[in-house]
């Protein structure tokens, strides 16, 4: 099966790639990209007007599979993926059971291939049970298919496990990934501590609950020459901690999510549960902060932190609410209008952020269109405007800040080794057959 993605404008940030350009794909693979492409017998789809780039990558997805399936599973999770534009996604471990053992790791792979329409990745537990006490087999876990280690929704709270988890992960060339929050600190705190807490009586999270473990990890990282990588970063101080530690030449990376680059505190005003979530929302100086870590490299990965809950877990009083919010969906969208549209970063930078950038940082061949490698393609309509609704969703979650915005820029057809499996109705083309993607998005 041959088909040529004609016209459409290509960025690839890791090929330095930005112009108009044909791809060739055979049999679910990259065979060519060039100005011009004619081959008789080839499908072609006009992308004319269209932006063309590597499938993007999220590092930082919860599908709550297995235990919490009324909340998303691996299917509908890959179905919001899809629609967002993912060719790739990592799932967090915090299930139920946890995947710390092989056999999950398994499970999770296997649920992936059975119903995901996007490549899903198992992230395993740092510690077995996520108890912060015991670390896992993590050799019996890699060769299983494990790509990164994390207690996400905790910390790594107890350093020397910490500790020796960088040094185990580093003989597997795997990664750590920590949610950092010093618990004594956090213990209670429902949104960030100051100003917005006070008004609203609420517990406040200080900011020195993440800066303190994000310290420590670095120093953690610096004396055995390990990998870490800092999850959803949301303070000035941790942005600059971060900065001057890969100046140092300490081997950090880390992430920041489309809520916490276009949001501040104020958004819970009205205790709006939508818009709790861990870490919490901070002040405009952070926001500013975490814009100018992106724009100079500090920042490696913008990653959506998709969390979804129920109705019953955030329809309720703010302090019994659940944590997190869903960003598959709108994550594109957000970055394209609030930050490559007012200037924050440029088009290319953003693609970097969604692509390469998250491979990097989980040391997978992927985000980067490579002669020969998988045919993982986004393609985007930069001019799509689109009101976000969340009963649209494709995602099990509502739980939304984002719920009526307006948004300029949409994934419009999302390509996984070939195989379109999202075409949004604003794309038309009689070669993209809607019978088949919706035939395996809803088989």
């Amino acid at each position: 099966m041959k088909k040529i993605l004609k016209g459409a404008r290509v960025i690839d940030p890791n090929r330095k790639v930005d112009e108009v350009r044909d791809i060739l794909v055979v049999d679910g693979s990259i065979a060519a990209m060039e100005k011009k492409i004619n081959i008789s017998g080839a499908e072609v789809i006009d992308l004319t007007g269209l932006i063309l780039t590597p499938g993007l990558i999220d590092m930082h997805v919860h599908f709550r599979e297995p235990g919490y399936e009324y909340k998303e599973d691996i299917e509908t999770g890959s179905r919001s993926a899809a629609a967002g534009g993912f060719t790739t996604v990592a799932c967090m471990p915090n299930t139920r059971p946890p995947v710390d053992n092989a056999m999950m790791v398994e499970y999770v792979k296997s649920r992936a291939l059975k119903s995901g329409l996007v490549r899903v990745l198992p992230i395993g537990c740092v510690s077995k049970g996520l108890e912060g006490k015991e670390i896992v087999e993590m050799g019996d876990m890699v060769e299983a298919g494990a790509v990164a280690f994390s207690d996400d929704g905790r910390p790594v709270a107890d350093s020397s496990l910490m500790r020796k988890a960088l040094m185990y992960a580093s003989m597997f060339d795997r990664v750590i990934i920590d949610h950092c929050e010093d618990p004594g600190l956090f213990e209670g705190g429902q949104v960030n501590e100051g100003y917005i807490s006070t008004l609203l009586g609420l517990q406040g999270i200080p900011a020195s609950a993440e800066e303190v473990m994000v310290a420590r990890n670095i120093l953690l990282a610096r004396e055995n020459g390990t990998r870490v990588h800092i999850a959803h970063v949301s303070t000035k101080r941790s942005v600059e901690l971060i900065r001057r530690a890969k100046a140092g030449g300490v081997k950090v990376t880390c992430e920041a999510t489309p809520h916490h680059l276009t949001l501040t505190e104020e958004a819970v005003v009205g205790y709006d549960t939508n818009a709790k979530m861990n870490p919490p929302l901070r002040t405009k100086e952070d926001v500013e902060a975490l814009l100018e870590g992106l724009k100079d490299g500090t920042i490696d990965v913008i990653a959506t932190d998709h969390a979804p809950h129920s109705i019953d877990e955030k329809d309720v009083e703010f302090d019994k609410a659940s944590f997190g919010i869903v960003g598959l969906e709108t994550s594109l969208g957000l970055i394209l209008t609030h930050i490559v549209g007012k200037g924050k970063l440029d088009l290319g930078q953003a693609i970097e952020k969604m692509t390469i950038g998250p491979a990097r940082a989980l040391g997978i061949d992927a985000g980067s269109l490579t002669i020969g490698k998988p045919a993982d393609i986004t393609v985007i309509d930069p001019d799509l405007e689109w009101t976000v609704d969340k009963n649209k969703f494709f995602s099990k979650g509502r739980n939304t800040p984002f719920h009526g915005w307006k948004l300029k820029g949409k994934a419009v057809l999302t390509m996984v080794g070939g195989k379109i499996v999202y075409a949004d109705e604003n794309i038309s083309d009689d070669n993209i057959n809607r019978a088949e993607i919706l035939k395996a998005s809803y088989k």
